[in-house]
C-alpha cells in the first residue's frame, strides 16, 4: 500500500539532518584528534613510531568504511560486545577519518620550506617548539582547504551508517520511502538536503584555495 508525501514525512527527514550533522561533527572532532596524533607520529624522528603510524594509516585506508562498520557493529557483537549504532558508527568513522586527516596534515607540514626548520634551529628551538611555534601555525593555514573539502566527504560518508541501523538522513529516506513508495521524490529530497549541507563547504574550500594560490604568487 502506498500513500502520499506529507509534512510529517518532511519533518521526519528534517530531524534526521540533525543526526547526520551530529555524526559528522563527532567523526570530524574525534578523527581530528586522532589524525593530529598520527600526523605527529608520522613525522617523528623515532623510526618505530613512524612505522607504526604508517602501518595504521595504510591498513585503515585499504579497508572500505562499510567493512569497518560491519566489523565494529556486527563482528564485535559475536563476542558479546554489542554497541549502539551511533557508537559503532562514530568509532568506525573515527578510525577512517583519522587515517585520512593524518595524511592531509602530514603533507601540509612537510610542505613547509626547509628554511623554516633551519631558522628555528638557529634560534635554538627544540623540535617540538619548532613544530608548535613555527611549522604547525603555517601548515594549519595551508591545510584548511583540503580539510574542509574532506569534511564534505565525511558528511556524505555518514550515509553508510544506515546499513547498521543508525537513522541519519539516508536511513530516514529509506524509512519514508518504504511507507509511501515514492523513491524519486523521497531520495530526490534526500539528495537535495545533502547538497544544501555540502555545497557551502565546497565553495568555502574552493575560495580558500584560490586565496592561498593568489597569496603564493
Amino acid at each position: 500500500m502506498t500513500g502520499s508525501f506529507s509534512l510529517a514525512h518532511l519533518a521526519y527527514l528534517g530531524q534526521s539532518i540533525g543526526w547526520t550533522i551530529a555524526l559528522s561533527l563527532l567523526a570530524f572532532g574525534l578523527g581530528g584528534l586522532g589524525g593530529f596524533a598520527l600526523m605527529l607520529a608520522r613525522i617523528s624522528d623515532r623510526r618505530w613510531l613512524r612505522l607504526l603510524a604508517t602501518l595504521y594509516i595504510e591498513l585503515v585506508q585499504g579497508i572500505p568504511l562499510l567493512i569497518l562498520l560491519f566489523i565494529i557493529y556486527f563482528g564485535l557483537s559475536v563476542y558479546g560486545l554489542s554497541l549502539p549504532a551511533i557508537v559503532a558508527a562514530g568509532i568506525g568513522m573515527l578510525f577512517y577519518v583519522s587515517a585520512y586527516l593524518a595524511d592531509i596534515w602530514r603533507g601540509c607540514v612537510q610542505a613547509m620550506p626547509r628554511q623554516q626548520w633551519e631558522a628555528a634551529e638557529c634560534l635554538a628551538l627544540s623540535r617540538w617548539q619548532t613544530l608548535r611555534l613555527v611549522v604547525i601555525p603555517q601548515a594549519a593555514r595551508l591545510s584548511l582547504p583540503p580539510t574542509v573539502g574532506f569534511l564534505v566527504q565525511i558528511i556524505k560518508m555518514t550515509s553508510l551508517a544506515s546499513v547498521i541501523g543508525f537513522v541519519e538522513l539516508t536511513r530516514a529516506g529509506q524509512i519514508v520511502n518504504n511507507s509511501i513508495f515514492q523513491p524519486f521524490l523521497v531520495f530526490g529530497l534526500v539528495g537535495l538536503f545533502y547538497f544544501v549541507l555540502c555545497y557551502p563547504l565546497s565553495r568555502w574550500s574552493a575560495s580558500m584555495e584560490d586565496r592561498l594560490n593568489v597569496a603564493s604568487r
